[in-house]
């Protein structure tokens, strides 16, 4: 929508990760001890979008969830973020 505020000329990720399809579920992936204060949905795909195509990222307070394409994805982004240190915070 290009009345929208927030879209900012990229493709915008859905919200959605809660899906309960076994491929939605496998290719998902939990972030926890998550600093939300200081941590945007922004910056959760930026740090994430290496690992391959995001198509949903959900912010809460403390935690997030991505929504990968695939599983391989996914587990590809695990082995990689585990124990990073985000504002001060180990993942």
């Amino acid at each position: 929508k290009p009345s929208d505020p927030t879209m900012t000329g990229k493709t915008q990720t859905s919200n959605v990760t809660n899906k309960n399809d076994p491929k939605s579920i496998n290719s998902r992936v939990f972030i926890g001890n998550l600093n939300t204060a200081i941590v945007k949905k922004g910056d959760i795909e930026a740090i994430f979008a290496k690992y391959g195509k995001i198509v949903g990222c959900s912010v809460h307070k403390g935690y997030a969830f991505v929504q990968y394409m695939s599983e391989r994805h996914a587990r590809a982004a695990v082995a990689g973020e585990n124990s990073r240190i985000i504002a001060g915070q180990p993942l």
